[in-house]
């Protein structure tokens, strides 16, 4: 649910940019007014949400205060298993910034393409499609695929990202991320394509579903009794990561972020993969449970 709103939000965006030159003042308007109206229905609908373990008795789920929560995130934060994990979430951040702002705008600022600008709706909805099947796929079935573990999941993702990452570097120059260019590609005949263009939108939201499913699933897992303190630093790590990669964004070319992004993708995963495997052991250890429930 929380991905599909990828494909209907892009859906508004297309049609809204579909053969503009430039993205003009009522456009944007327009634009800024639905998701203003959209995020306040949802923050409305959050407020009157009932809370967490509750039947109108209050809650029971009660971490002595923000204080104390805050103490608690922080003495969590420093074991070892979160500090191996804190890598993957900085990954997740980056790359969560890059297909969110830095691609769309490298597709805009690509003038070989025929329409640069509607490609930037479409890419959001092929994020968007990518994003609903690798989440439902490996949330629906969720259950069925962590009995094989969750690292053959992360390294799909890692591999799915990693080609693409290729693919891109193939297909569009460097300094789009910066102005507009009519620089070739490395293609044989110099045009970027629309359809690799496309398709590695796609990759990249299937490459962050199966990073970010199998991070909420393996959360839920160790951190079972500490879940909120360990969320929090998950979002706390993405949200850094995130804010860093658009404060560089506005200097660094093309290539750099792809080079960023294969390092921390490659750090991320084997640092994911080690807490998986730490885990699987503790559960191994213990012969009245099942390594995988």
């Amino acid at each position: 649910m929380l991905q599909s709103s990828m494909l209907f939000g892009n859906i508004f965006v297309y049609h809204q940019f579909m053969g503009k030159e430039v993205i003009d003042y009522h456009t944007r308007l327009v634009v800024f007014i639905v998701l203003t109206i959209v995020a306040c229905i949802g923050i409305g609908i959050m407020l009157l949400l009932p809370k967490p373990g509750s039947s109108g008795s209050g809650r029971t789920d009660d971490l002595g205060g923000p204080y104390n929560a805050l103490k608690k995130s922080f003495a969590l934060f420093k074991t070892k298993d979160m500090l191996l994990l804190s890598a993957t979430f900085f990954y997740t951040g980056i790359e969560l910034s890059f297909f969110s702002g830095v691609y769309s705008a490298c597709l805009s600022a690509t003038t070989r393409f025929f329409d640069p600008k509607r490609l930037v709706g479409l890419s959001g909805m092929m994020i968007g499609v990518g994003e609903i099947l690798g989440g439902g796929v490996f949330g629906i079935f969720g259950k069925k695929t962590v009995r094989f573990g969750r690292d053959p999941i992360v390294l799909l993702g890692y591999i799915v990202h990693v080609v693409c990452y290729f693919l891109i570097f193939m297909n569009l120059p460097t300094n789009s991320p910066l102005k507009n260019t009519n620089d070739p590609s490395f293609w044989p005949s110099g045009q970027p394509s629309e359809f690799i263009a496309l398709f590695c939108s796609f990759l990249l939201g299937f490459g962050d579903s199966c990073f970010n499913t199998q991070i909420y699933s393996i959360l839920g897992s160790i951190y079972a009794d500490n879940s909120g303190p360990a969320f929090a630093l998950f979002k706390f790590m993405q949200s850094l990561s995130a804010a860093a990669c658009f404060f560089y964004a506005s200097v660094f070319q093309l290539y750099w972020h792809l080079g960023i992004l294969v390092v921390f993708a490659t750090i991320g995963t084997l640092t994911f993969c080690m807490v998986e495997w730490r885990a699987h052991r503790r559960m191994r250890a213990k012969p009245d449970t099942v390594a995988y429930d």
